[in-house]
């Protein structure tokens, strides 16, 4: 079976929403274990593309998977490395007694994750300008 290159924006979506909301609710409840449910969907989705999260949201797609916008499934494996670096460096603070590192991660993948849901994304466009250091190298090392 081929595997898609692409992702219906509204798992995406979802999927933003499953990260911003679990760091607001660890905050809230100061239960650090909550950020192990975003961490563990986007490694599952990263290692085996698997993401539970999208599995389950793929059931309440009204229309065909490719009637919706496509996300690229390259960067969105880019994103969910960053937000898997955030969310374990905050998992972490916040496990051995250092809130403020707990914080910092966290805030950064919840307000990524909140700035993509309301139309930028912060690590499509790191992606963007690391492809283009990368093109620039190339071209200087060919000259």
């Amino acid at each position: 079976m081929k595997k898609p290159l692409s992702i219906p924006r509204p798992l995406v979506r979802v999927n933003q929403w499953t990260i911003l909301l679990s760091t607001v609710a660890t905050w809230i409840f100061h239960q650090p274990l909550i950020l192990l449910l975003p961490l563990i969907a986007n490694l599952l989705g990263l290692l085996f593309n698997f993401n539970p999260v999208m599995k389950i949201a793929r059931l309440f797609l009204k229309k065909k998977p490719s009637e919706y916008i496509p996300e690229d499934i390259v960067q969105q494996k880019f994103n969910s490395c960053i937000a898997i670096s955030c969310l374990v460096l905050g998992f972490i603070g916040f496990e051995v007694d250092k809130p403020v590192m707990g914080y910092i991660f966290t805030i950064m993948v919840a307000a990524a994750s909140g700035i993509a849901i309301l139309g930028f994304c912060i690590g499509c466009f790191i992606f963007f300008q690391l492809n283009q250091f990368r093109y620039k190298l190339k071209k200087a090392t060919h000259l």
